[in-house]
């Protein structure tokens, strides 16, 4: 089965793996696909939208005569993390509570 990501969960992913290291774009896309279907085109704005609201900044590394561009978490990133964490634990719990599992019935 399939389903959707939202906004929130979608930053809080990409919040989490830049809580471990600074990645570009293209290693932080390949490394969020390892674990959800995720398009290019979808990690983009994402990155626009963190960046926009003060969680991540960006710095350029020359790299084969071009620039990568890096991402790096701030500190409101970093608290934004926790609270999209602690909003996760909650909601899931919830979820699990309602849907449950074949063993939990």
């Amino acid at each position: 089965m399939s389903m959707q990501l939202s906004k929130e969960l979608t930053d809080g992913i990409v919040l989490a793996f830049l809580a471990e290291q600074d990645l570009y774009g293209y290693v932080l896309t390949k490394s969020v696909q390892e674990v959800f279907a995720v398009s290019e085109s979808t990690m983009y704005p994402v990155l626009r939208r963190i960046k926009a609201k003060g969680w991540v900044t960006t710095y350029d590394e020359p790299f084969e005569g071009r620039n990568r561009r890096y991402y790096s978490i701030t500190k409101e990133g970093r608290a934004a993390l926790q609270d999209l964490q602690m909003d996760w634990h909650d909601f899931s719990a919830r979820v699990e509570h309602i849907l449950g599992d074949e063993d939990g019935k």
